[in-house]
């Protein structure tokens, strides 16, 4: 797969700043809504589940995982929905650059807070149904799956590309 030269990878030559920030903007939001959704389906599930007759059955170690989960996805939803939040109180002040760059940031403590999550809420179910070894080692796979995808290989390509 061939990369794009470099001068379209940072957008047309032509741009303004506020052209360049307007682009910029756009295509975080659109990165986000992916996220978004994922973590509202999470959320929303993780609020039921105390209400499931199962719950009661669950350790105090399980609960614990729960709560991780549970606070994580609701601080994951925050950081994702705040871009578009402050674009709404920022409207038109001028401060789209400053924006962008926080959003981008906010999105990647959604996204830290969004594997934390989905890691505790995978440890809890795992180990509501096996004992042993197997609830932790699923956990850490999918922690380190989540890092490897969403941060350390784009940061080694990021890296190895400039």
């Amino acid at each position: 797969m061939s990369e794009a030269p470099q001068s379209a990878r940072h957008g047309n030559e032509s741009e303004t700043p506020a052209e360049h920030a307007d682009r910029n903007f756009v295509e975080l939001l659109q990165g986000l809504r992916v996220a978004v959704t994922g973590v509202q389906v999470l959320f929303a599930f993780l609020l039921t589940v105390p209400f499931s007759i199962g719950f009661t059955k669950l350790d105090s170690f399980d609960k614990w995982l729960y709560y991780i989960s549970l606070v994580a996805a609701a601080i994951a939803t925050m950081f994702f929905i705040a871009p578009v939040a402050q674009h709404r109180v920022l409207f038109r002040q001028g401060l789209k650059e400053s924006l962008v760059r926080r959003s981008n940031a906010y999105g990647m403590i959604g996204t830290l807070a969004l594997a934390v999550s989905m890691t505790a809420a995978t440890m809890m179910v795992v180990d509501f149904l096996f004992n042993g070894p197997l609830p932790l080692i699923t956990a850490a796979g999918a922690a380190l799956l989540a890092a490897w995808l969403w941060f350390i290989e784009p940061a080694i390509r990021r890296r190895t590309d400039t």
